[in-house]
């Protein structure tokens, strides 16, 4: 389609959706159209024949086209809604999934001290911990991640919203200041290195540091559990997000390690996607 002149929304809207292979294609559309022209989704539809200008067309088209490439929407965005916080995401990070919104409620149902000191490992955008401390502001939160380029996105959005969060580059427990924790939370890297969902779709553009993990997905989860003991607090709680087939592994390894309580919860697909136990006499 020409973007020489201006375009009606409706048109660029349904010839992009038609041309997106994606099951969203009519909503990732407006919301490409929406981040270049400001304009909001309702308006689209309240008014169709709105036009927008050739230039904003043609920023429209090239978004569209690299969305057909299987860009994510996100990263072409910039952003990520996340517990109604909005996010700045990257490449360099893992784009934050509704259903990892079940582990922040999961977490927000235990019982926790006040001022319970939290930690979120892998934290890549901060979503988790971001999330946890706009609900709890008494809560003390850190977070780490080993990339630098997430450390620093990271805490920049917690700037952004306000939110104190502290953010420290570390692979896993490796490089943190010693401390204990009430509640350390994680979603790891979970996928096989030979699963074949690495080389469709979106996750084709994701980091794989933040997808993969060993032979069966599990060799970050065996390490978080083995060492997550030494940074608890007695009744401290230790909760993880998995694949939805490895609930059973990982509540062995859970129990195996000495952890009680140990369950796992499911998302919003009716899926067991996350499973925590406690540490301690005193659970």
């Amino acid at each position: 389609m020409s973007t020489e002149s201006p375009q009606a929304c409706e048109a660029l809207l349904a010839a992009a959706a038609d041309r997106i292979p994606s099951d969203t294609a009519r909503l990732d559309a407006e919301l490409l159209l929406s981040h270049v022209t400001g304009l909001s989704r309702t308006s689209f539809r309240a008014w169709p024949e709105r036009e927008v200008s050739g230039k904003q067309a043609e920023s429209f088209e090239q978004l569209v086209s690299r969305r057909i490439d299987g860009q994510p929407v996100a990263y072409l965005l910039g952003h990520q809604e996340f517990w109604s916080l909005p996010l700045n995401v990257s490449p360099a990070t893992l784009i934050p999934r509704p259903d990892t919104e079940c582990l922040v409620e999961t977490a927000l149902d235990l019982s926790l001290p006040a001022n319970a000191q939290v930690l979120d490992l892998g934290t890549g955008t901060g979503a988790i911990a971001l999330a946890l401390a706009s609900e709890h502001p008494d809560w003390r939160v850190s977070a780490c991640d080993c990339v630098e380029e997430a450390v620093e996105l990271a805490r920049q959005n917690a700037r952004l919203l306000g939110l104190d969060v502290s953010v420290a580059r570390s692979s896993w427990f490796a490089d943190l200041e010693p401390g204990k924790f009430d509640l350390i939370v994680s979603n790891p890297p979970y996928i096989a290195d030979n699963d074949h969902h690495l080389g469709e779709g979106d996750v084709r553009f994701e980091p794989s540091s933040a997808l993969v993990s060993g032979t069966d997905g599990l060799d970050d989860i065996r390490l978080i559990v083995e060492q997550a003991p030494g940074w608890l607090n007695e009744g401290g709680w230790l909760l993880i997000e998995h694949g939805f087939d490895q609930a059973q592994a990982v509540r062995a390894l859970f129990s195996t390690r000495g952890f009680v309580s140990v369950e796992s919860r499911q998302d919003y697909g009716g899926r067991d996607r996350m499973t925590l136990g406690c540490w301690g006499a005193q659970c």
